[in-house]
């Protein structure tokens, strides 16, 4: 290989690292951002509408609500799953109370009220909760507000995002 050949290689490598090497690093930081990012959706129930952030990953899934003190500017957590299935849930790391709604088909199917916050529990300890019927998505609310909003099976479920 002549030094004319190899000049020509290393120009080539050069220019399509300098065009690799930003287009790369932009998708780390999409990355990066997509698990610290939450998306929101108005979620109507009945006739009360409520403004959630939507857990629609599975790094967000198994995040959830934990380790937070409060909901802040939210009424709560909604829970897209792929798939229809007994989705099971537990209060890991979490720090207030909870009802949980289970909806299948934009029907609600299920609810667990007033569960009892198991922060610092290990994994293996912590109580599984799941409803009697398959669902699609999973609401969670501060503890009472099932009772408060009347909630009830067979309630309709419309989610806007």
């Amino acid at each position: 290989m002549t030094d004319e050949q190899t000049a020509k290689i290393k120009k080539r490598l050069s220019w399509r690292m300098w065009v690799l090497l930003p287009i790369i690093l932009i998708l780390l930081v999409l990355k990066a951002y997509s698990v610290w990012y939450w998306p929101t959706a108005m979620v109507r129930v009945g006739d009360h509408s409520m403004r959630m952030i939507v857990s629609d990953t599975f790094a967000h899934n198994i995040k959830g609500l934990s380790g937070r003190k409060n909901l802040g500017e939210f009424d709560g957590m909604v829970f897209y799953f792929g798939e229809r299935s007994q989705h099971t849930m537990v209060m890991r790391d979490m720090l207030f109370p909870l009802d949980i709604v289970w909806v299948d088909r934009g029907v609600v199917v299920d609810m667990a009220q007033h569960l009892a916050p198991e922060s610092g529990r290990p994994e293996a300890e912590l109580t599984p909760y799941f409803a009697r019927l398959p669902s699609t998505m999973v609401l969670e609310l501060p503890a009472g507000k099932v009772s408060d909003y009347g909630i009830k099976i067979g309630d309709e479920v419309v989610i806007s995002r």
